[in-house]
């Protein structure tokens, strides 16, 4: 581990952020003497980010902490186009109604991690529509296509990966790289910012506005970028077998976010721990060391603390108790996620099948019967074996509910009305 002067890098460095930083030297060098400015783009792709984007938005939260100034680029342009880095086939195309209605519901996530402001150490939230929607063509590439070298961007990674595969890459989403290497400059012009942050796989991205940058305004720009995060068994973090673990509450609820940490796997406590909460290292270390069923205690201080970043502190403390509540008392929490149903439904009878696709439990019936089949389905903590049982008003608990089970740790409650 570098020994960095600055308080950003070296956070970030005992914190597990840092995977490549294009100049080091100088750029603790620059955090260590300035006001830094620096920015991550998030492209519009749904109404709310998730899980995955974490890394990204606790790197911003930091710099504001150490005294710099985070830039939040919202990719109102370049989510017309798509970011096609790694991927196998192109991205759905977003209408511009889309893409608005998305970066209403994005901004919102950054809320709780960063204060936003006009003040030097206040973050900027910033549309890259504002100049790439009124581009003129042809000026656009003699001033900055001409900076760029097919033969390189053929050499990156992530275009190599498509091309080998013999998967198409449109003339569109070649242009991506240039459009995002061109919010780097204009960023630079607009705010003096010196820094793109992102995950690794964007390196290549980076690079090409550090050189850009130097061509068109002969600035020493930066790149740093984290490491692609995975578990221990090879999960893509913020997804999970049900969908993403998105960061807005109307998304997926409060409990279902605490459950997804508390889940993690006992290799990577440490590691989120560091990376996604501000716990001091020395109580993360004292967590780390705790072995057998103690290791427990240490998930539910990082579900309840990553819940509490994200969605207050009491939200999170009711998460936890619902937990306690629903697994280690064996209860029936009413603030688990809860779905409505008519109550003329239940005097008639719901098919199992059909609740549990309506409870979200099951993306189909034939999923439905294959958690029956593999003794998975519990209705008010009985096991279910015939996959077409009825669940009627005879079933309703004293709270006058229904409890759904799926596995150990995914339970729903249904509410008649």
């Amino acid at each position: 581990m570098t020994n960095f002067k600055s308080d950003f890098l070296r956070i970030l460095s005992e914190r597990g952020f840092i995977h490549q930083i294009s100049d080091e030297t100088a750029l603790d060098r620059l955090f260590a003497t300035e006001t830094v400015t620096a920015y991550i783009g998030f492209d519009a792709t749904a109404k709310s980010l998730h899980a995955g984007s974490l890394i990204q938005i606790m790197m911003l939260h930091w710099m504001q902490q150490t005294g710099h100034r985070p830039i939040a680029l919202m990719g109102g342009g370049t989510s017309m186009i798509g970011d096609p880095s790694f991927k196998d086939e192109a991205r759905k195309l977003l209408t511009p109604e889309d893409i608005e209605r998305n970066l209403v519901g994005i901004r919102q996530n950054f809320a709780p991690y960063l204060n936003f402001g006009d003040g030097p150490h206040d973050a900027l939230m910033v549309n890259n529509a504002d100049w790439l929607m009124d581009i003129n063509y042809v000026e656009f590439l003699r001033d900055v296509g001409r900076h760029f070298s097919v033969n390189r961007m053929l050499s990156f990674e992530s275009v190599k990966l498509r091309l080998d595969r013999e998967q198409s890459l449109s003339f569109l989403e070649f242009n991506y790289m240039i459009l995002q290497a061109y919010d780097f400059v204009e960023l630079y012009r607009r705010h003096g910012c010196r820094m793109q942050m992102g995950g690794s796989d964007q390196w290549g991205n980076i690079v090409n506005g550090i050189d850009l940058g130097h061509r068109m305004e002969d600035a020493q720009l930066f790149a740093l970028t984290s490491p692609l995060l995975t578990s221990a068994s090879g999960a893509k973090m913020g997804k999970t077998a049900a969908g993403a673990v998105w960061l807005d509450a109307d998304m997926l609820s409060v409990y279902d976010f605490w459950q997804y940490w508390r889940n993690t796997e006992d290799a990577d406590v440490t590691r989120f721990l560091k990376l996604y909460t501000t716990l001091p290292l020395g109580e993360i270390e004292r967590l780390g060391r705790l072995a057998g069923a103690e290791i427990n205690e240490a998930k539910k201080v990082l579900a309840t603390e990553i819940t509490a970043m994200l969605h207050g502190r009491d939200a999170a403390e009711k998460a936890e108790a619902t937990a306690r509540t629903t697994f280690e008392e064996g209860g029936l929490s009413q603030s688990l996620p809860t779905v409505e149903v008519p109550a003329e439904a239940l005097k008639d009878g719901i098919g199992i099948l059909s609740l549990f696709v309506t409870a979200g439990l099951a993306a189909s019936n034939g999923e439905a019967r294959r958690h029956i089949q593999g003794g998975a389905v519990r209705l008010n903590d009985q096991a279910v074996s015939d996959d077409r049982r009825a669940v009627t008003e005879a079933d309703l608990t004293p709270e006058g509910v229904v409890k759904l089970s799926l596995g150990k740790k995914k339970h729903v409650i249904v509410r008649p009305t």
